[in-house]
């Protein structure tokens, strides 16, 4: 069950090739330096991706991708997520925002920014979290846009808008609608141009000791026109829900290859490492490590392509989503936290890819909703199943 389809595993094992033999080897460069010379390493990696045909995979042949189907998409992203720098390198880190923009932008707007956005002309941000409200509950998002005349005025404070320095535009959810509006129906997202005038970026916030492009923007009564609308007025939460879903899908599959890679590197360590008359592969808490880690992966991966079926079917899927968030959150920091105990001292270095991934990793019991959220809003879901008598049967989810 949920083997990798035969029509799939050509496309897939040329993506594998290409971040193994073209990316890891500028890794460190892309990962240390954010100069004109790693922007041009990356150009060049983009160009050999478009030659190669493995750019924008999953994009929709309409907009200018190959339009691979959403699950042969899926078991992609599972090796996409082997490095970090593959979804700028491939093209896939537009994704989510070129969808967004095809399903509910208006023509102006496709016209300015669907095609090349997909082409990787122009890089896309979006604005939710906010430094001074918990942006777990989004309902708190104190960034307000009023109409006057005929144009939108945006002010507020975002932070962790990633990639607003290079960005041409970033998608804002902010409120619209007066108080008392239900708060699910009170926040609508607007499209703001980076060139806009009072589109400020305060700072390029530092996390876990580096910089990543999350950047911190003040909107200062940013006028934009209302066609900037994105879909319709009081709609955002809907459309965010649009975006994430198959977001948190795809997160989940780039976390497996990030732990598949990791369970790899510790495995070919522990058979070459000697210690006290034998390799670690000997050891019985090493071969623990690695037991663990095969269980973990493989049932987080079985319960993520279940969420990415179900979607696939236009099942809504919140409980197995949920799922997948918490368990694949866990189950990567732990690959990565047992693949550096293997290595030891080397580990913790720039030496080997882990030190960053171990970083990295941590970011994910946070975005796209805290473990907690998730775990609370799947309890309730379930309860509530049982409230009603239904029950839960685990055989016909």
């Amino acid at each position: 069950m949920f083997e990798v389809p035969e029509s799939v595993r050509p496309v897939r094992e040329r993506v594998r090739r290409f971040i193994e033999e073209r990316i890891y080897p500028v890794e460190q460069v892309l990962d240390e330096r954010h100069d004109a010379e790693a922007q041009e390493i990356m150009f060049g990696l983009q160009r050999e991706a478009k030659k190669a045909g493995l750019w924008a995979l999953g994009h929709p042949l309409e907009i200018g991708g190959k339009g691979l189907p959403f699950m042969d998409y899926v078991y992609v992203n599972e090796v996409v997520g082997r490095s970090e720098h593959a979804m700028i390198a491939l093209g896939t880190h537009s994704l989510q925002d070129s969808i967004m923009l095809n399903l509910h932008a208006t023509p102006e707007w496709r016209h300015r920014f669907l095609r090349p956005l997909v082409a990787g002309e122009i890089f896309p941000s979006f604005g939710m979290t906010e430094p001074e409200v918990a942006s777990s509950d989004p309902t708190q998002l104190q960034t307000r846009a009023v109409l006057d005349g005929d144009e939108w005025v945006i002010s507020g404070r975002k932070w962790f808008t990633t990639g607003a320095k290079i960005a041409a535009y970033t998608t804002v959810m902010c409120r619209t609608e007066p108080e008392g509006t239900p708060h699910h129906g009170a926040f609508s997202m607007i499209i703001v141009p980076t060139d806009t005038p009072g589109y400020n970026i305060v700072r390029e916030t530092p996390v876990m000791g580096m910089l990543g492009g999350h950047c911190e923007v003040q909107y200062d009564n940013v006028r934009v026109p209302r066609t900037n609308l994105l879909g319709e007025q009081g709609k955002g939460f809907l459309i965010a829900q649009e975006r994430l879903g198959p977001g948190r899908i795809f997160h989940c599959m780039r976390w497996l290859g990030q732990a598949q890679r990791a369970f790899d590197l510790m495995c070919e360590r522990a058979n070459n490492r000697f210690a006290f008359g034998s390799n670690l592969s000997q050891k019985q808490q090493i071969q623990v490590m690695v037991f663990e880690t095969a269980a973990e992966i493989q049932a987080c991966r079985l319960l993520t392509l279940n969420a990415a079926e179900k979607m696939d079917r236009g099942e809504p899927a919140r409980v197995e989503i949920g799922l997948i968030k918490v368990v694949g959150a866990t189950m990567l920091h732990n690959a990565i936290d047992r693949a550096i105990q293997v290595f030891g001292a080397k580990g913790v270095t720039t030496d080997t890819p882990l030190e960053r991934m171990y970083r990295t990793a941590r970011f994910a019991r946070i975005y796209d909703g805290p473990d907690e959220v998730h775990r609370q809003t799947v309890a309730r879901l379930i309860l509530r199943e049982y409230e009603r008598g239904a029950g839960w049967d685990f055989g016909t989810r």
